[in-house]
């Protein structure tokens, strides 16, 4: 069962958090998009189907919609909650011109902490909405070369990242994983960068990084406890990537959280 709900309502966008508690492998019956907007997950992770195009959508990974594209759905998991930024026709005109979107939007850490602080803004919305408008911009400008060339390239890059988020044991290092999926450590390396926009061991580091934000967020006070659970290797280690990721040292991502 889906739900949503809105949370900010201004004159140029709107915010919904939706959540879908149901857990079904299958593709749901397709349905139309709701507006042009930027689809952005909070907790969990899905797949979605549009126009011959798919994305496992995470955290790390978000994607864009438009009227009158259809928009399949399977939640392998259940229990995912996303935002849905609904972007009115002004500004998204602005942003993003008469181009339609090509490519899912690879969320970096700066903007998932945009994300989160979003829904958790009063008087003062504007550097998280500021962020997610040029998450919006970025998406749109990415070249068609990238986003529909080399398909099966693409295929390989989303199977590397699958793994790496599900934390498979090969996942650990760049030859283990390109053993694993039966390719040259080179040439992993440079489809990987070219599809999701870092390398692999950057992407590694994305995804713990992103876990350690959403534990903040929940509270979480033990950093090197945190950092043990995530596979750092110290707390320090964790303070320098989640400052090299998010701009901030995990002690003030934890006092915006507060504040």
């Amino acid at each position: 069962m889906r739900t949503s709900r809105r949370v900010v309502d201004g004159s140029d966008f709107s915010v919904h958090v939706v959540s879908c508690g149901e857990r079904h492998d299958g593709w749901s019956a397709p349905e139309e998009g709701h507006g042009n907007g930027l689809v952005l997950v909070r907790r969990g992770r899905f797949r979605v189907r549009s126009d011959g195009d798919e994305v496992s959508a995470d955290p790390t990974m978000g994607y864009l919609t438009v009227p009158g594209r259809e928009y399949a759905f399977a939640h392998p998991a259940g229990g995912d909650v996303c935002t849905f930024i609904h972007v009115r026709e002004p500004l998204w005109h602005a942003v993003a011109g008469d181009e339609p979107p090509r490519a899912p939007v690879a969320v970096d850490g700066r903007v998932e902490l945009a994300h989160r602080l979003l829904l958790r803004a009063t008087a003062d919305a504007a550097d998280p909405v500021e962020r997610l408008v040029d998450a919006i911009a970025a998406a749109v400008r990415v070249p068609r070369s990238r986003t529909r060339a080399g398909r099966g390239r693409g295929e390989l890059a989303a199977r590397a990242r699958e793994a790496i988020v599900a934390g498979a044991p090969e996942s650990a290092d760049l030859v283990r994983l390109a053993r694993a999926l039966g390719v040259s450590p080179s040439h992993l390396s440079r489809t990987f960068r070219a599809h999701v926009g870092m390398t692999v061991s950057g992407y590694r580091n994305r995804v713990r990084v992103s876990r350690a934000l959403a534990r903040i967020e929940e509270g979480e006070t033990d950093l090197a406890g945190l950092a043990l659970a995530l596979g750092f290797a110290d707390q320090a280690h964790l303070t320098r990537t989640v400052r090299a990721v998010l701009g901030h040292p995990p002690g003030h991502v934890r006092g915006l959280f507060s504040g």
